[in-house]
């Protein structure tokens, strides 16, 4: 694609690098065939190809951003669907980070935009006002039916459709929370190794279950595991926001305290089980790429960032249980497949504990979830939760595996069999620590056979 930055424009390293990734973009299309947006809206403009048009006359005008461009940008996922299928190598994550960076400073959206997205920025980083947040939401939801409606879906969303859409996600009951940062968890037997587990914000709150499956499992195989004091949200929900002030506070908090960590005792890795966290503490190298005080200890702490599937699949383990009949769909999750390009690894481990493997039917398309955007955008959202729904059923599991929390509380409050019973959605590392003698994820999962 050929650009027309000015000198000037180009000294900006931020437009440097917008200019180096328009170039790559051939204008090929293959993007549109894997983009969730367009296969539901048939429109140019909510595919990646049209969206970089939109980005490059922008940034090439040093425009501010009109409600069109806005409402396209906004609309993405960031799913990355068209990063694994674009031949040109086209790193669209960052150009539509820069984007939406762009929009959060230099456009000015409706007050019951900001005052949603302001209360998502500030709660959804804390977890103590997180939960707080979640039993208020047990309290108001029997009356959402008294929110104002719409007569049909409208663009954009308005406050009330996202209050409701908010309220929607609220779980019925909170499980009590899991233990405090600062704590370390000792080998069993001979150590071989030591790791940080990112403690994480909505998880921490909606499925601590799958950090404490995570401890069991690696104590057991002789990694000692540290939650680190003082760490913070890794920054995904904010930077994908556009919010990126917050974001790279929370990034340079975070990469102090683990690089002080891995000074003072040693770190193989941090491990990460939410792989939208996953993607985005691995690209910290870049997002600090040009801060002379954190460039040099984002890169490490960046190279040190791990999938727990990753780490688990280097130990060796040798898996004690017998192959059983439990069918486990195995729901590949935007963030791990093509942000972090872990895609057979999880399924792997699966089927070497014993578990029947099936993948799900447009398994590259993304479940709607996306962070924040079940609720800034839910009627895309819940169209996307449908189709992926009717495709994992598809398959008859007895279980679902994912590995991020946000895509199994939007699947999850959905799914069911053919009798209308609830189909489990665990995390992938709950079904290994159950397989290496951990307990059945929640007790809803069929007797091991």
């Amino acid at each position: 694609m050929k650009t027309d930055f000015s000198p000037a424009q180009l000294a900006d390293p931020d437009i440097a690098e917008a200019n180096t990734i328009l170039r790559k973009c051939v204008h090929c299309g293959f993007c549109t065939a894997t983009c969730p947006t367009y296969v539901l809206l048939g429109d140019e403009l909510d595919s990646p190809r049209g969206r970089i048009y939109l980005i490059k006359e922008m940034l090439e005008k040093d425009q501010k951003p009109t409600a069109e461009v806005v409402k396209h940008v906004d609309r993405c996922l960031s799913c990355l669907a068209c990063m694994t299928t674009c031949p040109s190598g086209v790193n669209y994550m960052h150009l539509i980070d820069q984007a939406r960076v762009r929009v959060e400073e230099s456009y000015s959206r409706p007050l019951g935009d900001r005052l949603i997205r302001a209360l998502l920025a500030y709660v959804l980083p804390r977890p103590r006002v997180f939960r707080a947040g979640m039993m208020a939401a047990r309290l108001a939801k029997p009356f959402v039916g008294l929110l104002p409606g719409s007569a049909k879906a409208s663009h954009p969303p308005t406050f009330f459709d996202r209050l409701r859409a908010m309220l929607a996600l609220a779980p019925g009951a909170l499980p009590s929370p899991g233990p405090a940062g600062g704590t370390v968890f000792p080998a069993q037997g001979t150590r071989r190794g030591r790791v940080a587990l990112l403690q994480g914000c909505a998880q921490q709150v909606l499925g601590p279950n799958i950090n404490q499956a995570a401890i069991r499992l690696l104590t057991r195989l002789g990694i000692e595991v540290v939650l680190v004091a003082d760490e913070q949200c890794c920054g995904s929900l904010t930077h994908h926001m556009g919010r990126d002030d917050d974001a790279l506070h929370r990034a340079k908090a975070n990469i102090d305290v683990w690089v002080r960590e891995a000074d003072a005792n040693g770190l193989d890795a941090i491990l990460v089980t939410t792989s939208g966290c996953g993607t985005t503490i691995k690209d910290y190298g870049y997002l600090l790429r040009e801060d002379k005080a954190y460039a040099a200890k984002a890169a490490r702490v960046s190279q040190l960032a791990k999938d727990i599937t990753e780490y688990v699949s280097a130990l060796n383990v040798q898996w004690p249980r017998p192959q059983n009949e439990i069918v486990v769909a195995y729901h590949s999750a935007c963030s791990l497949q093509h942000g972090q390009k872990i895609t057979e690894l999880p399924k792997e481990l699966l089927s070497k504990s014993g578990f029947v493997v099936k993948d799900v039917p447009e398994g590259h398309l993304c479940c709607g979830s996306a962070g924040t955007y079940n609720i800034l955008q839910p009627e895309i959202a819940r169209r996307l939760r449908e189709r992926k729904v009717a495709n994992i059923a598809s398959v008859r599991p007895d279980i679902v595996s994912a590995g991020n929390i946000g895509c199994m509380v939007q699947i999850g409050s959905e799914l069911k069999n053919a009798e209308g019973a609830p189909i489990p959605v665990v995390h992938t590392i709950e079904l290994l620590d159950w397989m290496t003698g951990g307990p059945s994820p929640h007790n809803t999962l069929p007797a091991n056979r």
